[in-house]
């Protein structure tokens, strides 16, 4: 059951990196123009590739239990600053609801942080690539 588990796990953490990824390629304008909204001016196109790079590099590591300390490594160089720049709720004047929806958005990310740090210390249970590679006969 733990094995179980462990899947389910890696299989619902990818799945949003996975749909990041996908949203910063098929809303290329847009996030181009909230870069732009935070700052980011300079080289924007290597921001937006690079992060859809960490982004399906990250989590076909962390879903395939193969090499998954450094695709959890991958993941927070993007996810940290990431978080910081967009949720910054302390900017936002408190009480209103952007302060809230900014607040819980920057919780949310601090919790995904947690469960990559796990996964960076984490040995996959059976099913993974590796193991699956290693029990099969060809």
């Amino acid at each position: 059951m733990k094995d179980i588990f462990d899947l389910l796990g890696r299989i619902l953490l990818s799945f949003i990196f996975f749909f990041e990824a996908y949203d910063y390629f098929a809303y290329e304008r847009m996030n181009k123009e909230a870069m732009t909204i935070y700052g980011l001016t300079w080289n924007q196109d290597f921001f937006l590739y690079g992060a859809i790079f960490l982004l399906l590099i990250g989590a076909i590591t962390l879903l395939l239990g193969y090499r998954m300390r450094t695709g959890a490594v991958l993941l927070l160089i993007y996810w940290i600053p990431l978080t910081f720049i967009v949720h910054d709720f302390w900017t936002e004047p408190v009480g209103t609801s952007e302060y809230r929806l900014q607040s819980i958005l920057f919780m949310k990310n601090i919790a995904i942080m947690g469960g990559l740090l796990i996964a960076a210390t984490h040995v996959s249970g059976k099913y993974r690539l590796r193991r699956i590679f290693a029990t099969t006969k060809l």
